[in-house]
């Protein structure tokens, strides 16, 4: 690690994880990987367990790009664990039982964090002090408990840094986006990540002025990637595994229980469906259901552990209609085989109720920061889920494309994140 770094900025995503240092001169840059299995300086957010006596307790993990490689090598002897960020605020998951062993939200953090330290190539082997966090405006989940986050944060950080500090995301986002600018301006942040999208307000000075970033406001719903590719698996997918169908019970044909399929499309459910009494009903249901062979994908699916893969077909597909009017989801393994077209137009139906939430949270923002949309100078979209155009859309129509900047999509926080860390005084950014 270059010893000049004066602070690490962490942007512990609920989809990818990026780490940046900064160099005590007003520049940061990104922390690569290194291994066969590197992705430059993007670490996927995700875990993978397997039973081995020597690992901790008889279980040995990886995480990121080696954790996928782990999991599609033996998914069926391993435990795949994605996306764990979105139940930091839940007071209803306490832990999840791998192996017959239980983690909690801080013991899946630790370990993530040691193994993205272990892929740095020594990057990341003598940190600086002082670390900065990014963390949403508002977190993942029905109820959030924002002081139940911030406890599993602090224990799962706890060694990481001697000195942490949480910043909003967006404001990383921010901050990062002021170096490109070259005269004062208001600008308007738009973070969409895959648990959550978040805003900021940030009123930027001149280049050189002691003072360069003031923040105003920020606000955030729990909406964002995760959620879009939900409406995918809902709306496209499951009626092809059984959702919406029937099945005959003492003569009368009933509607198959919804449980089976809100199961399956959260991915901390559909880990567990692999068992015996789960099974077992499934295949009792399929003897009766009208549609036996979409039952039976279902279960092929669930016990050939395809979720990962199911997941990243979908994934696929809606990137692809963020560049085309029409795509196919198309999906082969575990024995199945599933394909079928989608248009854009269908994708921005299913998630027309999600978007205009999306542009409350925004509406707040501007309300908390006494700002109406025509005094925004510019307007900088990041995070993967920008990409899509109905989102586009929405600041085309407030703003105008004039105004709005893109890029940086997946590492623009992390820049930010590190370059606020050089200020003497963080009391502004913490959160």
């Amino acid at each position: 690690m270059d010893h000049a770094a004066t602070a690490l900025g962490l942007d512990f995503g609920t989809t990818n994880t990026v780490a940046a240092l900064a160099d005590g001169g007003g520049t940061s840059r990104l922390v690569e990987l290194a291994g066969d299995e590197a992705t430059g300086a993007v670490f996927r957010s995700a875990l993978c367990f397997w039973e081995d006596d020597r690992g901790w307790d008889g279980i040995a993990h990886e995480a990121g790009p080696w954790a996928i490689a782990e999991y599609l090598d033996a998914p069926l002897d391993s435990r795949f664990v994605q996306s764990f960020k979105t139940v930091a605020a839940s007071a209803s998951f306490e832990r999840a039982l791998i192996f017959g062993k239980p983690f909690r939200f801080e013991d899946l953090g630790r370990r993530f964090l040691q193994r993205l330290v272990a892929h740095t190539g020594g990057a990341l082997a003598d940190r600086p002090r002082r670390v900065v966090v990014g963390r949403p405006v508002e977190y993942a989940g029905a109820r959030p408990d924002p002081a139940l986050a911030r406890a599993r944060y602090d224990l799962m950080l706890e060694g990481f840094g001697t000195e942490i500090h949480y910043v909003y995301e967006p404001l990383g986002a921010a901050y990062s986006y002021a170096a490109r600018l070259t005269e004062p301006a208001t600008i308007l942040v738009a973070d969409f990540g895959g648990g959550t999208t978040d805003f900021s307000i940030v009123r930027v000075a001149a280049p050189g002025a002691p003072r360069r970033c003031v923040a105003l406001a920020s606000a955030g719903v729990g909406i964002a990637g995760d959620r879009f590719d939900q409406r995918i698996m809902n709306q496209l997918v499951l009626p092809l595994l059984g959702k919406g169908g029937s099945y005959r019970s003492f003569g009368k044909l009933l509607e198959i229980p919804g449980g089976y399929f809100s199961d399956f499309a959260d991915w901390s459910r559909l880990a567990m469906m692999r068992n015996r009494r789960t099974l077992e009903e499934l295949r009792k249901l399929q003897r009766d259901a009208a549609d036996p062979a979409a039952i039976g994908r279902m279960i092929a699916l669930i016990e050939n552990e395809q979720g990962f893969p199911l997941y990243d077909a979908v994934g696929r597909v809606k990137r692809a209609l963020s560049v085309d009017e029409e795509a196919r989801f198309a999906f082969e393994g575990g024995g199945v085989a599933i394909s079928a077209p989608v248009r854009r137009a269908e994708f921005e139906t299913w998630i027309a109720g999600d978007l205009a939430r999306i542009e409350a949270a925004m509406d707040v923002a501007l309300a908390r920061a006494a700002t109406e949309a025509g005094a925004i100078d510019r307007v900088f979209l990041t995070g993967g889920s920008s990409l899509i155009p109905a989102i586009r859309a929405i600041f085309d129509r407030r703003f105008g494309a004039e105004r709005i900047a893109t890029g940086g999509e997946l590492t623009s926080i992390a820049h930010g994140l590190a370059l606020i860390g050089e200020q003497d005084d963080l009391a502004e950014w913490t959160a």
